[in-house]
């Protein structure tokens, strides 16, 4: 039987908490788990060899990277995107970074084709009568023989755009690079023209970042939808509220915003025709078992020498696609 390694020769596994705590009784034996809060992150951080960011909504990564001594060898996020914890000196490093690709993608899938069927039904202005005791016969949109542009090709854009398709919308992918089945930024302007439904779901990059403004509202149809499960900083919020006021566009659902969570004197909670989430579309119940199940599974194969999956492009934001 093989010695058991002390703990001084095992790697340090350091993760940044949120609670509930990741659930890591796998990892006992193979790492020395040490936690710390956003506090104590700069301190830990040179003596760590891999670094789990539980909390995902937190920017003490950025903060504390470019401080003196060693940086582990391997960062994984909880989390879709990474713009949280990139900075300049960690996308120079030779640290690998993995995200949690392949936890969200259909939860999010389904929790978009809600929103668009509440939209296209008016699901929330029944809901509205209902609280009133009001009786209102009214027609409601069909869905199927709609057109839809999902932006953003990675794994979500594409599940959202395979449930769309299953209601027999008719949709299209836009990703950073034109491929088979997937248009590229140059046709954008033509789709949203045509688009029933636009769809944000691309990562927060510097080409990305306030993609989604007065122009580009100007563009969609006055019969259009458009639903932002990407970032929120994808979208210039003024922009949007002016286009929904104005009746540019016939109504939106937003699930992330700027600023998280939204303020209670927002004026985006009484805009008419949107819907407002808590940043939700991806966590179903048992969500943070699946991220802590799929870093113990990632960690075992790094241990054990294999290479990294889910390992994210650096100077791009996200992981490419194949």
């Amino acid at each position: 039987m093989p010695t058991p390694a002390a703990p001084s020769d095992l790697p340090t596994l350091l993760v940044l908490d949120a609670e509930p705590l990741p659930r890591l009784g796998r990892l006992t034996g193979r790492a020395r788990i040490v936690h710390t809060d956003e506090a104590g992150l700069a301190e830990r951080l040179p003596e760590a060899d891999v670094l789990l960011v539980w909390d995902f909504t937190s920017r003490a990564v950025r903060e504390a990277w470019p401080g003196e001594g060693p940086r582990p060898r391997w960062v994984h996020t909880a989390s879709a995107g990474v713009e949280h914890l990139m900075c300049p000196e960690l996308a120079a490093s030779d640290t690998v970074v993995t995200n949690a690709r392949g936890v969200f993608e259909q939860p999010i899938a389904e929790y978009v084709a809600a929103l668009v069927l509440a939209l296209a039904k008016d699901l929330p202005r029944t809901l509205d009568l209902q609280r009133e005791r009001t009786w209102r016969h009214r027609e409601s949109r069909r869905l199927a023989g709609t057109r839809a542009c999902v932006i953003g090709s990675g794994p979500i854009g594409r599940a959202i755009a395979r449930t769309l398709k299953a209601l027999d919308v008719t949709t299209a992918l836009v990703g950073r690079t034109p491929r088979t089945g997937v248009h590229g930024p140059d046709d954008l302007d033509r789709l949203l023209s045509r688009a029933d439904w636009v769809i944000a779901a691309a990562p927060l990059t510097e080409q990305t970042a306030g993609m989604f403004d007065a122009r580009r509202f100007g563009v969609m149809q006055p019969s259009a939808h458009f639903v932002n499960i990407g970032r929120g900083q994808l979208v210039v919020e003024e922009a949007l509220a002016e286009a929904l006021a104005r009746r540019w566009i016939a109504g939106a659902a937003l699930d992330v915003f700027t600023d998280e969570p939204l303020s209670p004197a927002s004026p985006l909670w009484e805009l008419p025709g949107l819907i407002v989430s808590p940043h939700m579309s991806g966590d179903t119940i048992g969500w943070r078992d699946e991220l802590a199940a799929q870093f113990v599974e990632l960690y075992e194969g790094w241990a054990a020498g294999r290479p990294l999956v889910n390992v994210v492009d650096k100077e791009r934001g996200y992981v490419p696609g194949h």
